[in-house]
């Protein structure tokens, strides 16, 4: 699909980039994406719905810490326009990756996100993921989040 915005097209491309760093490790550049201004609202494919920047930041942190290996994410736009300040994106993410150190395996998640357009860029207000119906990556993801959220909790 070709998206008619040039700087939202371009702000798809640097997601596409962050995404595939979460992916292997480093949560930098997708945290750099998202809104500091609420309301910013995440509904993660392995964790609970999160909401305000830090607790959206803690857990982007959090997923790519099981995350590593990964190859480039492929990015497949379903629909996606802008309107005024916000924007929106409906597609699918895939790449393999390793989580939790297991052997790489293609995981694929459905996603939709928001954007605003503040201060002439465009920032990440909302994202959900999910790994749609019969995606058997999707189970390891969620057994070592469950882990992690296990481990941060005894740390406490």
């Amino acid at each position: 699909m070709r998206v008619r915005d040039d700087s939202f097209r371009r702000t798809m491309e640097r997601h596409r980039q962050a995404a595939t760093q979460v992916r292997n490790g480093d949560p930098t550049a997708f945290i750099e994406q998202l809104s500091t201004r609420d309301p910013v609202t995440l509904f993660p494919a392995s964790q609970p719905a999160q909401t305000g920047w830090a607790d959206v930041s803690q857990a982007i942190r959090r997923v790519a810490s099981i995350y590593s290996r990964s190859s480039v994410v492929e990015f497949e736009v379903v629909a996606a326009d802008v309107s005024g300040d916000l924007a929106y994106v409906v597609g699918y993410e895939r790449a393999a990756s390793s989580i939790a150190g297991s052997a790489a395996e293609t995981l694929t998640l459905r996603i939709t996100q928001v954007y605003r357009r503040e201060n002439g860029e465009w920032k990440l207000v909302h994202r959900h993921a999910d790994p749609g119906p019969g995606n058997a990556g999707a189970d390891g993801l969620r057994e070592a989040m469950r882990d992690r959220q296990s481990e941060e909790q005894s740390d406490s």
